[in-house]
């Protein structure tokens, strides 16, 4: 069918969400019938000279909300609904005129500007979804929905599923050193949500928590809104200063050693035995957030903490947002046994976040042992990633720029030396299509001699990608920077 939006040229809004509104009253009022197969994205975005992004972000959006179904390889249908449910009277369209200048997916901006799309996106949080074993996990998700299984639709155990909190125990006592029995692992949607469970263990003594600076604002945040004063412990190549961790006497430290946030240091064996020391005497409580040990690419991981604890004081967390897909939202910690007694008198009647289903299908997926072998092809895709990465930033940039936090994890951080601000920089970037990400909120107090400083992740880009986002990237910054 063809489409003629009659655009408003008093409209305003982005554009994906023009169209929703064109195709949302158009079926509302029946004028596209249930039954209607809607156009091609790619026609249709040919047809409105949009970008296929735009047409997709509104199909995607009339998908969630009910309005068109998503047939396997035929299209997007307009669904069947009672008559009622639409109201007698159809609104009048709200999708603007729309200028031949932005009809190619750019949109203004507050000032009236063009702001060109999103050509190549360095979040260090992607992961690359290309590789994810999508047969494999939907045959164990499968075999989990049989009929004979209809215990996964209720609730489950609310420490998380024991099948998977087994395999979680046995796998990082074989890769990361940790000892860990089933009964001491607690499953949690996102490192966010365990913190917040933790809050609640140490809540009657709301202790002083002492944190990485620079470090992982998506923690320290939820230690704020808990009422947990945060002290800021400064860091030093290889990671957090001990000297000023013991003068702040905090009771409890959250790090990120095997690969810091931003930073990326990796704390040494000799460190992590006086860390270890400095908790046993003191009595403190160490917070590992272990978020992407699996990937190192030049020498083998070191053993975590937890595992060359004594004397109980370490909480291990871990997460599969990094080397699975973020969206199956399951993270897990290990409770030292005092903890853990704690936990189970006290949030017990917690019920579990994770999705009982998606626990059962990854305990199926680790327990034939397509886990580790998920792992070890994504240690190899993502370490030519890695490389990729630093040959295309020091080809483009030369001596003018300092890499840090190279040979693990998913990211690497780049300070530019500009008299721009990062905002700026990242600013510029953006004009050209490329998004950056300064590490300006990873800082409780941010020094005003800093230099911009930029987090950039390669997980979700391809090697062609990565090589051509940083080249044009260096020539959108040059003018700007200085000599190193």
């Amino acid at each position: 069918m063809d489409i003629h939006p009659h655009w408003m040229r008093d409209g305003a809004g982005p554009l994906y969400q023009q169209l929703y509104q064109y195709f949302r009253e158009e079926i509302q009022s029946r004028r596209i019938p249930p039954g209607t197969r809607l156009p091609a994205v790619r026609a249709l975005s040919q047809s409105l000279l949009l970008s296929k992004t735009t047409v997709e972000t509104a199909y995607h959006q009339l998908l969630a909300e009910g309005y068109i179904e998503s047939r396997e390889r035929s299209g997007f249908y307009v669904v069947e609904w009672e008559e009622e449910i639409v109201g007698a009277e159809p609104r009048a369209r709200s999708v603007p005129f729309l200028p031949s200048t932005q009809r190619a997916g750019t949109k203004p901006d507050a000032h009236g500007e063009q702001i060109v799309p999103i050509r190549y996106d360095f979040h260090q949080a992607r992961v690359d979804a290309r590789h994810f074993p999508y047969d494999l996990w939907r045959r164990y998700s499968n075999q989990c929905m049989q009929l004979e299984n209809r215990e996964i639709l209720y609730y489950g155990d609310p420490q998380g599923e024991p099948v998977l909190r087994e395999q979680i125990a046995a796998y990082l006592q074989k890769a990361r050193g940790v000892h860990a029995s089933t009964d001491a692992v607690v499953l949690g949607a996102g490192t966010q949500l365990l913190i917040h469970l933790l809050c609640c263990l140490f809540r009657l003594d709301r202790p002083v928590v002492a944190m990485e600076e620079p470090g992982y604002n998506g923690v320290r945040v939820v230690f704020q809104q808990h009422g947990f004063p945060i002290i800021p412990i400064p860091l030093e190549e290889d990671g957090i200063r001990l000297d000023a961790l013991e003068e702040s006497e905090a009771p409890l430290v959250y790090i990120t050693p095997s690969h810091q946030e931003p930073t990326g240091a990796v704390m040494p064996y000799a460190k992590r035995t006086r860390l270890l020391q400095w908790a046993a005497r003191t009595g403190a409580y160490i917070i590992e957030d272990d978020y992407d040990g699996e990937f190192r690419y030049q020498s083998k991981p070191i053993p975590s903490l937890q595992g060359m604890d004594q004397a109980g004081r370490v909480i291990y967390l871990g997460t599969f947002s990094k080397s699975l897909l973020p969206s199956i939202r399951i993270s897990y910690m290990v409770l030292p046994p005092e903890l853990l007694r704690v936990y189970q008198e006290q949030l017990s009647e917690y019920d579990q976040s994770c999705s009982r289903i998606h626990q059962e299908t990854l305990a199926l997926f680790m327990k034939s042992g397509q886990w580790e072998r998920h792992i070890r092809r994504m240690r190899t895709i993502y370490g030519r990633k890695h490389q990729a990465m630093l040959s295309s930033l020091q080809a483009a940039f030369g001596q003018r720029v300092r890499i840090k936090g190279q040979n693990a994890g998913l990211s690497m951080t780049v300070e530019v030396p500009s008299a721009l601000t990062p905002e700026e920089l990242a600013s510029r970037a953006l004009s050209a299509g490329i998004r950056v990400y300064p590490t300006t909120k990873k800082w409780l107090t941010s020094p005003a001699e800093q230099p911009p400083a930029f987090q950039f992740g390669f997980g979700g880009l391809s090697l062609a990608e990565i090589e051509e986002g940083i080249r044009l990237l260096a020539q959108v910054w040059t003018p700007y920077l200085g000599s190193g």
